[in-house]
């Protein structure tokens, strides 16, 4: 029998306790990242949460299958059908083909996923695979008289639904209504300012580098059509949980609801999981504000990823979490500080299975009440502090993990191993070369100070330049 779980579904505005429509089974779609670009933090954050969430249904006892999409056609610069395609802009931007970015940048995104400690969803598809699909959807769309053809292109007429804004409260609804949209370029084609684009054709765009032939003419699918088709080709007619950022609300699941209700007949997915924005000091993390600040960038400046998911772990997935390097340096002196509390934890002892039942007993009920994750954190160090031997410590912490996935065990073995092939007079001499080094450049001797890192390169000492100080390492 499975825990008892709840999470704030955006659809009815409230914490629900989740019931899947299968015992045991979990239905799960998330959007995945369109190709264009690097995945900044902000929106690895939101791929961390639902992560987080997945591992969390299995820990209660659910058996979660989830699929993503990878965006590599169909979205516009605006959310609203307007602007340029962005895999054509960053086509250009980097002048290569449409395809080559969209290979380049999806196995950039999985880079940085996999680093944080993300399981891999269980089918991911790219859209390009699925055009048959769309243009069925857009097909009986037709039939159905949800959809009509203009200036070429096919829109989804919202007008034929009773309720178009289904995320919204009924103090939004009015003011939607009043000023739906009045900052988009005005679409001459649409019968609604809230219709949107289920098939382009070559009359939006003469240069779009990917295109096929359709029963409209040649052209290409819009974003929206993407998700509800790949989820349908994969999970069938309804699905349990649709994962995105806030960002993705409206217009985007909205227009998924509209175009899945219409063709299906009937309620599609009952519960929908948005994780909020990180922001920096200037607002909302965007590709628009120029250098992307990505996971492997933390990496190179000496941040271990796994420092980054312990940051997004100490907030809640549905507030709005204010980035810093500040905060992340402190975050990592926490977390070598967790590391070294499991470190020092011996392996003997047997395991005292009435404390670790309760720990367990007390972490299921903070991961399964709204994903409290810093909750389970803070339960996790009371393992730590608990009165009980290291046996049970280490099977906490090992069991924890498996939702937490801060890989502390093998940190610890890590950090064990690296203390004790360090001999004490080799340690003094890297310390010191390292403080004749800072010395050097204080007084911008900077040749100096080379010729010291070059010379611990020399007896394989590896130093690093972090906003935590100098570190080092046996290469």
């Amino acid at each position: 029998m499975a825990h008892s779980f709840t999470f704030y579904n955006t659809l009815s505005r409230k914490v629900e306790d989740f019931i899947p429509r299968e015992e045991g089974k979990v239905s799960m779609y998330t959007c995945g990242p369109t190709v264009y670009h690097y995945a900044h933090i902000g929106n690895i954050r939101t791929y961390i949460m639902q992560d987080v969430l997945i591992k969390a249904l299995e820990y209660a006892g659910y058996d979660v299958k989830r699929v993503m999409n990878i965006t590599d056609v169909g979205h516009l610069s605006s959310d609203a059908d307007t602007g340029e395609d962005k895999m054509l802009a960053g086509a250009k931007r980097e002048h290569k083909t449409v395809m080559e970015i969209a290979k380049y940048y999806t196995d950039a995104f999985f880079k940085d996923f996999d680093a944080v400690g993300n399981k891999r969803p269980d089918v991911v598809e790219p859209a390009t695979n699925c055009i048959p699909e769309f243009i069925h959807m857009v097909e009986v769309l037709l039939e159905k008289g949800f959809a009509y053809v203009a200036g070429g292109n096919v829109y989804f007429d919202t007008s034929k639904l009773d309720d178009y804004y289904v995320f919204s409260s009924d103090i939004e609804k009015e003011q939607l209504q009043v000023g739906v949209r009045d900052d988009v370029e005005e679409d001459v084609n649409k019968k609604n300012k809230t219709d949107f684009v289920l098939w382009f054709t070559k009359s939006k765009f003469e240069d779009q580098a990917l295109k096929w032939e359709s029963p409209w003419g040649v052209g290409y699918p819009g974003w929206h059509i993407e998700c509800s088709c790949i989820s349908m080709k994969h999970l069938g007619e309804y699905i349990d949980i649709h994962c995105g950022g806030v960002d993705n609300i409206f217009p985007h699941h909205t227009n998924e609801i509209a175009q899945s209700e219409s063709y299906l007949g009937h309620e599609w997915c009952k519960y929908w999981f948005h994780s909020n924005h990180l922001n920096d000091r200037a607002g909302k993390m965007s590709k628009s504000k120029g250098a992307v600040l990505t996971v492997s960038v933390l990496k190179e400046k000496g941040y271990d990823p796994l420092v980054y998911r312990f940051f997004c772990l100490q907030s809640h997935y549905r507030k709005p979490l204010e980035f810093s390097f500040e905060v992340l340096d402190s975050t990592a002196v926490a977390f070598d500080k967790l590391v070294k509390r499991v470190a020092e934890l011996k392996e003997e002892g047997a395991v005292d299975e009435s404390v670790l039942k309760k720990f367990e007993d007390n972490f299921a009920d903070a991961i399964c009440g709204d994903l409290n994750t810093s909750m389970a954190i803070t339960v996790l160090y009371d393992a730590l502090k608990a009165d009980t031997n290291d046996a049970t410590k280490l099977a906490i912490v090992k069991n924890f993990d498996k939702v937490l996935s801060l890989d502390l065990i093998g940190h610890a073995k890590n950090m064990k191993e690296s203390a004790a092939s360090v001999d004490p007079e080799l340690e003094a001499y890297v310390l010191d070369a390292i403080e004749r080094r800072s010395q050097a450049k204080k007084e911008k001797n900077f040749e100096l100070a080379d010729a010291i890192r070059n010379e611990l390169l020399e007896k394989g000492v590896e130093i690093k330049d972090t906003r935590e100080g100098v570190k080092w390492q046996l290469r």
